[in-house]
């Protein structure tokens, strides 16, 4: 069966539609960091003149998370609370559906990512270079993660150029900024963190080609309510496998 045509680019012209950012943050048991990470988020200045709107899904906490984000709604911060926790592309896709913007970033609630890239990630659409832009850890400035951890994250970008001709350096980056009309067209399904692969195998299927812009990244571990663990990874590989061979 024939491969689909490939997305065209955007050209500045067309880019100059994008007017807002929606910011997707999933959450779960992060009591401790939330309210930080919604302040950098108000306060990063974004480029073109773009509006923001904050989506904070709740998936489900048991520690408190909602009582806190309960004191965090407000004109430009719309909380939305899962009954149960369901996972995080779940969350992620409850988010997606809930924007407004033109364009849609995931922002993680646990401090390992920094809103001051925003910028980096935005910049390359309103120049009409992309429709889709990953910041990769392992280009930009670091605190070094675990090796194991390391692997991991190299193995499955490595599988991802493999199976899908690509040159990603970080497909498990939580910093992905999409146009959302695009976004929308991909028909997600998953439900946990396997969500990574799924977006990026769908949009390389679809040969859209990915843009990547170097991010800061200050990874937490187990010991500090890191989530993802090694089974994560193997459900990612399966996934990217599963999304090759299906039409």
């Amino acid at each position: 069966m024939p491969e689909p045509e490939s997305q065209p680019s955007i050209s500045p012209t067309s880019a100059s539609r994008y007017r807002k950012l929606s910011i997707v943050i999933p959450v779960y048991n992060e009591r401790n960091t939330v309210v930080e990470i919604v302040r950098r988020v108000r306060q990063v200045e974004l480029p073109g003149g773009l509006d923001r709107e904050v989506i904070i899904v709740d998936d489900g906490s048991t520690d408190g998370t909602r009582e806190v984000l309960d004191q965090l709604g407000d004109s430009t911060v719309r909380i939305i609370k899962n009954p149960t926790n369901r996972g995080k592309g779940y969350a992620l896709r409850t988010g997606f559906a809930a924007a407004t913007g033109e364009l849609v970033i995931v922002q993680d609630a646990d401090l390992e990512y920094d809103p001051e890239d925003y910028p980096r990630l935005i910049n390359p659409v309103l120049r009409g270079k992309a429709r889709v832009v990953y910041g990769s850890r392992f280009t930009g400035e670091r605190r070094n993660m675990l090796f194991l951890h390391w692997v991991g994250n190299r193995f499955l970008s490595l599988m991802t150029n493999v199976l899908y001709n690509s040159t990603l350096s970080d497909m498990e980056t939580c910093y992905k900024l999409f146009d959302r009309e695009l976004l929308m067209t991909l028909g997600l399904e998953s439900d946990a963190f396997e969500i990574e692969a799924e977006v990026t195998a769908k949009l390389l299927k679809r040969r859209v080609r990915i843009y990547e812009v170097p991010i800061s990244y200050a990874g937490r571990e187990f010991d500090e309510g890191k989530k993802i663990t090694w089974r994560d990874g193997i459900t990612a590989l399966w996934t990217l496998f599963k999304y090759r061979v299906r039409d």
